[in-house]
């Protein structure tokens, strides 16, 4: 690695991929903004709740008082406990937080994280937020990869998104090609995860290492899906942008 802040992956497809590590203080400034979004809705569902039940304010914390403090306690865990790992299993390691700080949660393999790893990591936060989460930033500040508990636990790491420049210079083949792939029907899920993660990263890897990378790529998805050398573009880089063009524009891409 360059710097503390750059991280080198090498997924088993023995592609490079680099990620710029998030620090303590993106990760705060995610917390911070995520944290007020769930005081805002934990008031709401307050109010909703009191709403539905009709209570009057004189008989509020009287006779309906268990009621309302069981209810609620139910309401404040599954706003804690749901929100994060909701967001970031349904937004692909994003939380609202984390898409202002610009910053996503991903395997330590460089690929994007799955239901299991988002509720792991989040369940690791009732250590991690201890001393006002004075142990997950003691934990952060004792590793090269600001790793809090939770994400050593569920093998996950944080890093920055992509720059506005590397978004978009994401696909540099024209809107029209002469090459039609019917066959992208037959990726698999992990296969246009490695082609997006190699893509959106490209600018960042030295030019030698990227054509490298691309070729073996491009070589791969093509002999598995049986795409002759002469029916695709010479250049790799344009094949494997095709490719992830055709599976996205196709009804079965979710």
């Amino acid at each position: 690695m360059a710097t503390t802040d750059k991280l080198i992956i090498e997924t088993p497809e023995q592609v490079h991929l680099e990620f710029t590590v998030a620090g303590i203080g993106s990760r705060f400034m995610a917390l911070l903004v995520d944290s007020l979004i769930q005081i805002a809705l934990e008031l709401v569902l307050l109010i909703v709740l009191v709403m539905a039940l009709d209570f009057s304010p004189g008989h509020l914390f009287t006779a309906h008082s268990g009621w309302v403090a069981a209810i609620y306690i139910f309401v404040f865990f599954a706003v804690y406990w749901g929100y994060f790992a909701g967001f970031e299993i349904f937004w692909k390691g994003q939380t609202p937080g984390k898409r202002v700080a610009g910053i996503r949660v991903i395997k330590d393999s460089g690929r994007p994280i799955n239901a299991f790893e988002a509720i792991t990591r989040n369940l690791m936060r009732v250590i991690d937020g201890l001393f006002i989460y004075g142990v997950g930033v003691i934990t952060m500040l004792l590793n090269a990869r600001n790793r809090r508990l939770g994400d050593f636990v569920a093998g996950t790491l944080v890093v920055h998104e992509s720059t506005a420049r590397e978004a978009e210079l994401f696909f540099n083949t024209p809107v029209k090609s002469e090459f039609t792939f019917y066959q992208a029907a037959g990726l698999t899920i992990q296969e246009v995860e490695l082609m997006e993660a190699f893509l959106s990263r490209r600018l960042d890897i030295p030019p030698d290492v990227r054509r490298v990378n691309a070729a073996k790529i491009g070589d791969m998805i093509a002999s598995r899906l049986g795409i002759p050398p002469e029916a695709r573009p010479a250049d790799h880089e344009n094949f494997l942008e095709l490719m992830v063009k055709e599976f996205r524009n196709r009804a079965t891409y979710r």
